[in-house]
């Protein structure tokens, strides 16, 4: 897991960081200051990054893959709150301010390459950069109202409703998501997803 500035391939890495929807607001001397504090991790599929009822410990930033943020019952069962690509982030910053636990997991559905941060470096670069923090939090509350527009679709909405919404919020990404993945994010099974496809529902 090596930094970036110790990559071997950094200067890819770096290019691929900077169209990061947090990181492009930067100017080269804040990248420069934050470059060596992002390790490169390289996840397998199905790995976990952050589990729910822990303490937040890092920020990631995407380069390559598909993480998914998912909560789970005391009887295991899950829901999807929320999917994220190249160029997102994924966090656990609220409650990292809270001082609370974190709330959901963060999982990797693809392999996934990311650059990460301990949390409390990340706090601290923003804590120096205001606008940088200002950017960062403006993103935080449109994923969170984006994580509790899903959450109402899923009640409001019957099936063919819930698809149709999200093929047209996420279309590319929905193309790359296996679909257990994205029937399980909708409240469906892969055989109802696969029987509203064939009856020409969605």
């Amino acid at each position: 897991m090596p930094f970036l500035e110790l990559h071997p391939e950094a200067k890819i890495v770096r290019l691929q960081l900077r169209q990061n929807l947090i990181l492009k607001h930067l100017e080269p001397a804040q990248f420069r200051e934050l470059e060596p504090l992002l390790e490169i991790v390289d996840y397998t599929k199905g790995e976990l990054l952050e589990h729910q009822g822990d303490r937040s410990t890092h920020q990631y930033f995407i380069i390559e893959g598909i993480l998914k943020r998912v909560v789970a019952n005391a009887q295991g069962r899950e829901m999807i709150l929320r999917f994220a690509a190249e160029s997102d982030i994924d966090t656990s910053y609220a409650a990292w301010r809270l001082k609370t636990p974190i709330p959901y997991s963060i999982r990797a559905v693809t392999k996934v390459r990311a650059a990460r941060l301990s949390m409390q470096q990340w706090v601290q670069f923003l804590e120096r950069h205001p606008g940088v923090k200002n950017v960062f939090e403006f993103e935080i509350m449109k994923l969170m109202s984006e994580v509790m527009a899903h959450t109402i679709t899923l009640h409001l909405l019957d099936a063919p409703g819930r698809v149709k919404r999200f093929l047209r919020k996420h279309a590319a990404l929905a193309k790359r998501l296996p679909k257990k993945e994205l029937a399980s994010c909708l409240n469906l099974t892969p055989e109802t997803l696969s029987r509203l496809k064939r009856h020409g529902k969605i």
